[in-house]
């Protein structure tokens, strides 16, 4: 039996315009999208959102919760700046994920998502713990509010991220998998790493990278299909995991030509879906 064909999305940052964000989507022939959305945002920006996700007949399938402080894209500030690990901004950005919980559930979207950061790999790390202790208050929430919690892949290895899903426990945890991610920040192939949290992927990103070639600066995102990452194996490999979520296009330019990588993305990745 043949087997159900998956949904293909976009992701896209509203800003002030959440009614042009969604005829965008709608415009391109795409039945869902990912939203990244300031996680300290109100439930009225939010219901603007949902109302211009339902006019244009958008489903939105995740909260992108971007978080409050600064943060820096490489190998030497990364791990000081990105998501809950810093303990500096622990707190604050906790507090503003639990907001993003109460959000997404308020307007009927099942789940949020968020780098959580350069999750320590040695479990008796202080880090670790403190990590830990964070994403079980937000894990918590949203199953009280009935939705998911997903992780977006990056700067964690495999292993070290299956390990902190089973620490936290509870079925709500689950991975929105940023393929080109894992290549850019040298943390695996996307391929293998299926092998090791595929179970959990609830989510993706068809977005494509290569390697690092310095210490300092992530890998180079590509275009899709002019990366390393090797679509036509890794999405049925995901189906057989039991993958049934959103194919989510991802490319991290603007303008015209982000529009075009787009559409050129959408007729690769048609006939695998």
């Amino acid at each position: 039996m043949a087997s159900e064909k998956l949904e293909l999305g976009v992701i896209t940052s509203p800003g002030d315009s959440p009614d042009q964000a969604m005829a965008d989507v709608a415009g391109l022939g795409l039945p869902t999208c990912q939203v990244s959305w300031p996680a300290e945002n109100s439930l009225e920006q939010a219901e603007a959102l949902k109302s211009a996700a339902d006019r244009h007949g958008v489903h939105i399938t995740t909260i992108w919760a971007g978080l409050p402080g600064r943060t820096v894209w490489n190998f030497v500030e990364g791990p000081a700046t990105i998501g809950v690990v810093p303990a500096d901004m622990r707190n604050r950005r906790t507090a503003a994920l639990i907001n993003a919980v109460h959000v997404a559930a308020g307007i009927g979207i099942q789940s949020i998502t968020t780098h959580v950061g350069f999750i320590p790999e040695f479990p008796g790390d202080e880090d670790y713990y403190g990590t830990l202790q964070a994403l079980k208050a937000v894990a918590a929430t949203c199953a009280a509010e009935g939705i998911d919690f997903w992780f977006e892949t990056g700067q964690e290895t495999p292993v070290t991220l299956l390990r902190t899903i089973q620490d936290i426990g509870g079925d709500n945890v689950g991975i929105n998998l940023d393929p080109a991610n894992l290549l850019m920040y040298g943390k695996g192939n996307p391929i293998d790493a299926v092998d090791v949290f595929g179970e959990y992927v609830r989510g993706m990103h068809a977005k494509d990278g290569d390697y690092p070639t310095d210490g300092i600066s992530l890998g180079p995102e590509r275009p899709l299909g002019e990366g390393r990452v090797n679509f036509p194996v890794l999405l049925p490999k995901l189906k057989e995991k039991g993958f049934r979520g959103a194919v989510t296009i991802e490319r991290e330019i603007a303008g015209p030509q982000q529009i075009a990588d787009i559409k050129h993305a959408m007729k690769l990745l048609d006939p695998l879906l």
